[in-house]
């Protein structure tokens, strides 16, 4: 199995943004919410559509997974505003899959996500070696980026460290410079 990467350019993301979401807004709230959640891929495809609205059927600003509460994922209103689109669109009773199948009622499986991402990936120009965890790597990268304690990602990501948290997301790879003055 080939090691993937993150996708850290933001115009590569926007790209595939834009791909996806003239493509299928499914696989564009595919994306949103992986890029977006770190959740992993098993778990995000079997999201049904009473995990992310609440009675009233409105779009929560919370995501309804039992291991992802503490704490818990949060729904930004953009990805609200693209889920209850797309949930409008579709008929998608609450307890339906949220990525379902258009062949069955089941969810889409590992293999045509890898599809979907993949033809992103690739139209979007992204050269990095692209696999489903590239989703949860890309989220966790920015999420450090963007000035996110690393502790904090890693409770995201379920992992037992920091330094695991930071292999996971490219980040124990990058170049180290160090200068050292010597006066003598």
């Amino acid at each position: 199995m080939q090691a993937v990467s993150p996708i850290t350019s933001k115009n590569r993301i926007d790209q595939m943004k834009r791909y996806l979401e003239a493509h299928s807004s499914r696989d564009y709230c595919l994306f949103l919410l992986g890029i977006n959640t770190g959740i992993k891929l098993q778990e995000l495809l079997s999201l049904r559509v009473d995990d992310v609205c609440n009675e009233k059927r409105e779009v929560a600003a919370f995501l309804s997974i039992p291991h992802y509460s503490n704490p818990p994922i949060y729904i930004n209103a953009s990805i609200r505003k693209v889920l209850k689109r797309y949930l409008n669109e579709n008929s998608l009773n609450s307890a339906d899959y949220l990525f379902r199948s258009r062949k069955t009622s089941e969810p889409i499986t590992r293999q045509q996500a890898y599809r979907i991402i993949n033809a992103a990936a690739k139209e979007a120009g992204v050269m990095e070696p692209v696999g489903m965890t590239t989703l949860r790597k890309t989220f966790g990268y920015h999420a450090y980026s963007q000035g996110v304690a690393i502790s904090l990602i890693q409770k995201r990501l379920q992992h037992s460290s920091p330094s695991e948290t930071m292999h996971f997301i490219g980040l124990d790879q990058q170049p180290v410079t160090v200068t050292i003055n010597i006066n003598l």
